[in-house]
């Protein structure tokens, strides 16, 4: 430390930022387990146990709310190798003019910030002005009502998040693929092997590593299902599937309005949210390891 104290000096900032916004708020985390009096303090207030955990596990719609979660984030997980078939298509591409102008024409939409895309949804979508539903009456058929069906929330949610991400997805997937020695790529074709046989067994070995690291990080957020997405989309008509977490934790809290807030239990509800995740990170890592060398730690 004393020789290279420079470089020690260069990481003490980070460290000392995630130290102060990431691990001292760990204390609020008591909330969870408190009868909370903003009064009192989170230290004072009165200890409450597992009372928290219990309210939200007995009440009726905590099924629904935890199945609508798993449900969408496996629909969304089904979604991942999307980004490793388009790195792949794109790594194909002979000219380099046209390859970058499908990157910076893909890259785009993860530019257009959530609230314009729920936006963009809505006016597509819509079932007297939206441009699909006059595509589907000039076709003949009658408009569908997609922004209020049970059945279409899934899929406007999970594919308008695809069409955003794509491109941006595939940056990491795309850096691995350019490192594949051309003298392999040659060596390959030199033995006869086709295109496909190229990408098979060169380009896919290749990012396999990335792939397994990523396929962690996202089985980590099962029930991580973002807030502000599904509650822009979120109407009286679909809440029904609608409803996950994150938006009911929003519903105790802030948009609690002038009723009772009630911070203890939503701490409670993220927590048991977290403790998930993590324990689905743990168990894939463990998964990986046994099957493979790629793992987190």
């Amino acid at each position: 430390m004393g020789r290279y104290w420079q470089l020690y000096l260069m990481v003490l900032p980070p460290i000392v930022t995630t130290f102060i916004w990431h691990y001292i708020p760990l204390y609020g985390v008591l909330i969870a387990f408190k009868d909370f009096d903003s009064n009192l303090g989170i230290l004072h207030s009165p200890w409450y146990g597992l009372y928290h955990f219990r309210w939200f596990f007995a009440r009726p719609s905590f099924w629904a709310i935890l199945w609508n979660t798993i449900r969408i984030s496996l629909y969304s997980f089904a979604t991942f190798p999307c980004s490793i078939i388009f790195a792949l298509m794109i790594n194909e591409l002979t000219s380099k003019k046209f390859k970058k102008t499908v990157q910076m024409i893909s890259y785009m939409p993860h530019f257009i910030s959530t609230v314009v895309v729920c936006s963009m949804v809505h006016m597509f979508f819509n079932a007297s002005t939206g441009i699909v539903n006059k595509a589907i009456v000039a076709l003949g058929g009658e408009a569908i009502e997609f922004l209020y069906r049970t059945d279409t929330f899934d899929h406007l949610y999970i594919w308008s998040g695809v069409w955003q991400g794509l491109g941006w997805g595939t940056i990491i997937y795309l850096a691995n693929l350019a490192n594949v020695s051309p003298d392999l790529i040659e060596a390959a074709r030199i033995d006869g092997a086709t295109r496909w046989d190229i990408v098979i067994h060169v380009n896919i070995p290749t990012i396999l590593p990335t792939i397994v690291i990523l396929l962690i990080l996202r089985v980590g957020g099962i029930l991580g299902v973002g807030f502000e997405k599904v509650f822009l989309l979120q109407t009286q008509r679909n809440i029904s599937v609608s409803r996950v977490i994150s938006t009911y934790v929003y519903e105790l809290t802030l948009g609690a309005g002038g009723s009772t807030i009630y911070w203890d239990t939503s701490s409670a509800i993220g927590l048991f949210n977290s403790i998930v995740n993590l324990i689905l990170i743990i168990m894939t890592n463990t998964f990986a390891r046994r099957v493979s060398d790629v793992t987190l730690w």
